[in-house]
Parts: C-alpha cells; sequence; structure tokens
C-alpha cells in the first residue's frame, strides 16, 4: 500500500501527496547511473586526457589525483546539479515522475540540494546503497540520510491509483446533460485531477486557508478559460467544470 504524507504549504494549504517507494527510487538512482557513466567516459575522462597531455607527460601524482577523484565528483555534481535546474528532479526522477519536496511546504534552496547531495557519499556511495536503501525502507517518511537532513521527502508525480475521471464525479444522466463551459476543453486531465483534489480538500478541511484556495483556482481558471459567469458558487463552478469536461472528452 502506497504511504502517503499530507504537507502545509506556506500559504497553509494541506496537499496530500504520495511518497516515491524504494523500488521507484532505486530505479531511479540507475537510470541516473547509467547516465553518469556515460558522461564520465564520453565528456569527462576525454576532456582528462586533452587536459593531462597538454600540460604534462600524465605521470604526476596530482593527475593521479585527478583521476581517482573525478567519477565521485561528477556523481555529487550530477545529483546537485540536475536536482538544482529542473526543480527537485534527476534524470533519473523524471523518468519515474519523481520529486523532492520539502516537509514544511517551502520550495527547496541550494543548501537543501548540496545536503542531500553530500549525504549521496553515505548513502549510497561508500555503503554501496545499503544504507540509503534500509532507511527509505524502514523510515516513517521514506527518507534516507540526505532526506534527514534536508528535511525532504521524495514524492510520486502520478498517483499509482489508476483511476479515470468518470469515477471522480459521476452523472447520472449523461444523454440529457448539456456542457455548459465548451472552453473547458482547453485544459488537460492532469487539469481536472488538480480541481478534484482541491475541491476534497475543501471537503475534508473545512477552514479559511482552504476556502481561499477555491476561490484563487476559481478566479484563475475564469480568467484562463474566459469565463465571465456569476450564477454559481465558486465550489460549484469547479465541479461543473468536471462535468463538462468529463462529457466533452469522453
Amino acid at each position: 500500500m502506497a504511504t502517503k504524507i499530507d504537507i502545509t504549504t506556506t500559504q497553509h494549504v494541506t496537499i496530500e501527496y504520495e511518497l516515491a517507494s524504494l523500488r521507484d527510487r532505486i530505479l531511479a538512482y540507475l537510470i541516473d547511473a547509467v547516465i553518469i557513466v556515460v558522461l564520465y567516459f564520453v565528456v569527462i575522462l576525454g576532456a582528462l586526457q586533452l587536459f593531462a597531455g597538454a600540460v604534462t607527460d600524465g605521470s604526476s601524482m596530482s593527475l593521479y589525483i585527478v583521476y581517482a577523484l573525478s567519477p565521485l565528483l561528477l556523481f555529487l555534481f550530477y545529483h546537485l546539479l540536475s536536482e538544482i535546474l529542473a526543480d527537485g528532479q534527476s534524470w533519473g526522477k523524471k523518468a519515474m515522475s519523481l520529486k523532492v519536496v520539502r516537509l514544511d511546504g517551502k520550495e527547496p534552496g541550494l543548501t537543501d540540494y548540496l545536503l542531500r547531495a553530500v549525504f549521496h557519499i553515505i548513502d549510497s556511495v561508500f555503503s554501496l546503497g545499503i544504507i540509503g536503501a534500509m532507511l527509505i525502507s524502514s523510515s516513517a517518511k521514506n527518507q534516507r540520510l540526505g532526506d534527514l537532513t534536508a528535511n525532504t521527502a521524495v514524492i510520486r508525480l502520478k498517483n499509482t491509483q489508476q483511476f479515470r475521471l468518470e469515477d471522480i464525479l459521476k452523472i447520472n444522466s449523461i444523454e440529457d446533460y448539456e456542457p455548459k463551459y465548451l472552453e473547458v476543453t482547453q485544459l488537460s486531465e492532469q487539469d481536472m485531477l488538480l480541481i478534484k483534489s482541491v475541491l476534497g480538500r475543501h471537503q475534508r478541511y473545512r477552514n479559511e486557508a482552504h476556502r481561499q484556495a477555491i476561490k484563487e483556482l476559481a478566479e484563475h481558471l475564469a480568467g484562463l478559460l474566459d469565463i465571465d459567469d456569476k450564477e454559481q458558487s465558486q465550489t460549484e463552478f469547479l465541479k461543473t467544470l468536471i462535468r463538462d469536461y468529463i462529457v466533452l472528452t469522453r
């Protein structure tokens, strides 16, 4: 069964995420490892050989040290830079639809990504991944040492529960239903799932933060779709968008 966590954003909106499993993270790590190996042999090793031939006869101790440390440095810089540049997603995580998030709802920063990269030395390199795997499989929030020190977790961007939009909001008589907002077809299924999620959180947590989230989402979508309709409440407006989308796209 997938482990889920609730994270409260800086706007005091609680969002439910599904944590990445150990299997997901191992597969993402292996994809990253293949990329690192290719980068090392195709780019880094060739550059080092050119540099060595240009400045020395290749026998100095300093070059031996550089050759010895370059794989480790490439490994660390790859994980650091890829997560910084891709907003918490290395190429392996992208392939597995995973992402790094902070548990306090803030956006991960340079220090967080640096801690995650540095602790890969213990989690992944010197322990051959054993420490990282043990902690991910045994900790409450699937965190390795790098996650624990940076206060981060790795989540799945795609829910493993394979449900369709038809399962979100049932329409008893589709034949008699006339869609109101034809513009809704400009949106994607992921947009509809987001709307459903916001509505669900509002239903579960009746507080001002979630009412504000409903208000802002309704206003944003009305502006995006160029809809000027004041007849419905914001909650009913969002529900109508989902109904219309189901009927118009099925």
